[in-house]
């Protein structure tokens, strides 16, 4: 049985002409960058280029863009980065109850060196109010950093009021839009932040490849030391052929983000239509209307998301219970206890992330096999299901 991929949250699959743009980079074009000879002048070529479309599909200026190994490693940069490089000026971070590990993570680490930080709560919808954002900023505050919409359950941040916030305040803002670079209209103008960052296997690019959009003149250290590549603000020889993938994506992104937003919007309402319709003791989760038109988020009473994610999987479909980097954890999503659910609801999770190539169809089919699956769980379940 051939699988529906429902999990492009966690990945997409790299399109066709992404790897054909890739391939003579590594066969051809192999050369370093950072040579004088033709050979690596070949292959900056290909960064360049990579990078101009990349900045184009932000709204940035090409020298703006910084190539990075991950989002994590960008979201990294962009905290640690600031901190070290803003230490004269104060010692306060500013972020969520809701982000990603990559900031969360990063935050606490950076606590653990010292740094104060403040998480904000969000409301049941998961949305982060600028209010709050506003309310935590002290004398003393460097950096605010709010993802523009969250993995887990789709909600989008007001991301633009949060900047107007943080630019009045004179405070370096940061978002990690890993999840809507590609998926929505985004300019970081319009946002008004200082650092973005953003992951090519996200928008149907190569793993191993992201970003760090840095406004000109905002003050951040570079994060990864031994050479001048970027400008100086990540030394490493570049992986080219990867970035020419991210390049060609970001073509292909800005060409078909429309149409490819119409098409999973309309999978996701069917489907949170019908789950909601066809089984008892479903919760949606995230906002309503203000989310990622590729997301459909939901928890089941009485199952074990696992669970579930295994079932489906032996049925022919991909799907994820939370995050992709929060699998084979115990206990229950933060993001979804911080949306103030119980940890019995939390458990019984379900993310279907939608992409270019899904089809109603499968869709359907899915809706026919899910209520089986739930209520074959809750019998198994000693928890009551409803």
């Amino acid at each position: 049985m051939e699988q529906a991929y429902f999990d492009h949250a966690a990945t997409t699959p790299p399109r066709e002409e992404v790897v054909q743009a890739m391939t003579p980079y590594l066969r051809d074009r192999w050369g370093n960058p950072s040579s004088l000879h033709r050979t690596g002048t070949r292959a900056l070529e290909g960064v360049e280029r990579a990078r101009e479309r990349l900045a184009s599909l932000i709204g940035a200026q090409p020298e703006e863009i910084v190539f990075t190994g991950s989002g994590t490693e960008a979201d990294n940069q962009a905290l640690i980065g600031s901190w070290v490089a803003n230490r004269h000026r104060g010692n306060h971070l500013v972020t969520s109850a809701v982000e990603h590990h990559a900031v969360s993570h990063t935050a606490a680490f950076l606590e653990s060196l010292g740094a104060r930080v403040t998480y904000v709560s969000s409301d049941e919808f998961g949305v982060v109010h600028p209010d709050a954002v506003g309310a935590a900023i002290a004398d003393d505050t460097i950096l605010v950093s709010v993802m523009h919409a969250n993995n887990e359950v789709g909600t989008i941040q007001p991301i633009a009021e949060i900047g107007g916030i943080c630019r009045e305040r004179g405070v370096l803002f940061h978002t990690d839009a890993v999840q809507t670079v590609g998926h929505l209209p985004v300019n970081v103008s319009d946002l008004k932040v200082d650092l973005l960052s953003l992951s090519a296997h996200k928008l149907y690019g190569p793993k191993g490849v992201g970003a760090l959009y840095l406004r000109k003149g905002a003050a951040v250290a570079s994060f990864i030391h031994g050479g001048a590549q970027e400008l100086g603000r990540r030394a490493s020889t570049e992986n080219v052929a990867g970035i020419v993938g991210l390049g060609e994506a970001a073509r292909l992104a800005q060409q078909d983000m429309a149409a490819e937003s119409s098409h999973v919007a309309a999978l996701c309402h069917l489907v949170l239509r019908e789950v909601k319709a066809r089984i008892p003791g479903v919760h949606l989760t995230g906002h309503p209307t203000l989310r990622l038109p590729n997301n459909a988020s939901f928890c089941i009473s009485g199952v074990e998301g696992e669970a579930l994610v295994l079932d489906l999987d032996e049925a022919g479909f991909a799907v994820s219970s939370g995050s992709a980097c929060s699998s084979g954890l115990l206990e229950p999503s933060r993001v979804l206890l911080a949306l103030g659910l119980s940890p019995l609801v939390a458990r019984g999770s379900l993310r279907l992330s939608f992409g270019r190539a899904n089809t109603v169809a499968e869709v359907e089919r899915f809706l026919e096999v899910l209520p089986q699956i739930a209520e074959r769980l809750r019998k198994l379940s000693p928890v009551s299901a409803c």
